[in-house]
C-alpha cells in the first residue's frame, strides 16, 4: 500500500509546496499572527496549506485521521494518521530567507511508515517508505559516511518558547562546536532532516520540537541508513520533545554529550 500511495502524496507535496511559493510574494510580516504567547508565527498560507492538505489526505487514504500543526482537522484515525506540517520554518517564509518547507508523513499505530518533505525554492522532493528506502527527486540518496566526530557538520535548532533549559543547552552546544567541524542553524527542522539524510549534515539535534517538525524527517533518515533518538538513545522523540540524529557511525559519540541533560 505505501509503495502504491506515494505517488499521489509526492503530487500533492508538490501542489501545495508551489501554492506556497507563489503566495510568497505577497506575504509580509503584517500577514501573520502569534500562536499563544510563544514567538511562532504563523500567517493565512499556513492555514490554506494544510486545509489543501487534509483534503487530498483523505481523499488518498479516507479511513486515516490528522495530527496537523495549524488544527484544520482533529479527527484521529484507529490505525492510521496522517501528521502534516503545511509549512515548516514560517519565520524564514515572511522574512524572504530560501529555508523552508512541507512536511507530511503516514503514521501506523506507533510507526512512521511514509513522509515526503519538499523544498519548492529549490525544486528539491524527499520521500521515503517503510523498506523502501530514501530518495530526492526520485533519486535514492544516503546518509553520509563521515565516521569521525571532530569533522562532522551539525545542524541544530532553537526552541520558541520553551527556554527554562537554556543554559544547559547553550553548554551542549559549546561542546558540540568545540568537537565538530561546525554548526548550522537554517530554522527549518524537517529540512534540516532531509538535508542530513541525503548527507549534507552528519548529525541534527534540538528540544522542544512537535510531531509534525520531526516525523517526515524521521523515515527518511531511517530509510536512508541513519539513526533517531531521543538524547537519552531512546525511541520518545516524535512526542517526546528532543531529538537526535545522525548518520549512525557518530551517534554513540554524540549522544554522550547529552549525557548531563537527563540531571540538569
Amino acid at each position: 500500500m505505501l509503495k502504491e500511495i506515494l505517488p499521489a502524496v509526492v503530487d500533492l507535496s508538490l501542489e501545495v509546496g508551489n501554492f506556497l511559493k507563489t503566495e510568497q510574494a505577497s506575504l509580509g510580516l503584517s500577514d501573520a499572527s502569534f500562536k499563544g504567547r510563544s514567538n511562532d508565527l504563523v500567517s493565512r498560507a499556513d492555514k490554506e496549506a494544510e486545509e489543501r492538505f487534509v483534503r487530498g489526505l483523505r481523499a488518498i487514504l479516507p479511513e486515516a485521521g490528522f495530527i496537523a500543526e495549524e488544527g484544520t482537522s482533529t479527527e484521529r484515525g484507529e490505525r492510521f494518521n496522517w501528521i502534516i506540517d503545511p509549512l515548516d520554518g514560517t519565520t524564514n517564509y515572511l522574512y524572504g530567507i530560501p529555508f523552508w518547507c512541507t512536511s507530511v508523513a503516514l503514521r501506523d499505530g506507533d510507526e512512521v511508515v511514509l513522509g515526503v518533505i519538499f523544498d519548492p525554492m529549490h525544486a528539491a522532493c524527499f520521500d521515503a517508505f517503510r523498506g523502501g528506502g530514501a530518495r530526492l527527486n526520485a533519486t535514492p540518496i544516503s546518509v553520509s559516511e563521515q565516521s569521525d566526530m571532530s569533522r562532522a557538520l551539525v545542524a541544530m535548532g532553537f526552541p520558541y518558547d520553551d527556554r527554562g533549559r537554556m543554559r544547559a543547552y547553550l553548554e551542549i552546544l559549546e561542546t558540540v562546536n568545540s568537537r565538530t567541524r561546525g554548526i548550522r542553524r537554517p530554522g527549518a527542522a524537517a529540512l534540516d532532516m532531509a538535508y542530513l539524510a541525503c548527507g549534507r549534515f552528519d548529525a541534527f539535534y534540538e528540544y522542544n520540537l512537535n510531531p509534525w517538525d520531526v516525523a517526515a524527517g524521521d523515515i527518511l533518515i531511517r530509510e536512508a541508513g541513519g539513526t533517531v533518538t531521543d538524547f537519552s538513545g531512546g525511541g520518545n522523540y516524535i512526542f517526546g520533545k528532543q531529538i537526535l540524529c545522525t548518520n549512525g557511525r557518530i551517534h554513540e559519540n554524540f549522544q554522550s554529550l547529552f549525557k548531563e541533560w537527563r540531571t540538569c
